[in-house]
């Protein structure tokens, strides 16, 4: 049986929690910072988690993770 290869655009965007989700980092943080609150900035740096109807597809992508 071959080994499964793990899809690398899923790999660089998200990390596998230790309750077996996954979190990523969360978008509006590229440009355009300007006009975005300082709150709204700031809570952007924490990471977000996969919806829960997406993992199945995650776990699918990094079989070994």
């Amino acid at each position: 049986m071959p080994k499964i290869k793990t899809n690398r655009g899923a790999a660089k965007r998200f990390r596998r929690t230790g309750n077996g989700g996954f979190k990523c980092g969360q978008s509006h943080r590229r440009h355009i910072l300007t006009k975005k609150s300082t709150k709204r900035k700031r809570q952007l740096r924490a990471p977000a988690t996969i919806h829960p109807s997406d993992v199945r597809m995650a776990i699918r992508m990094m079989p070994y993770s």
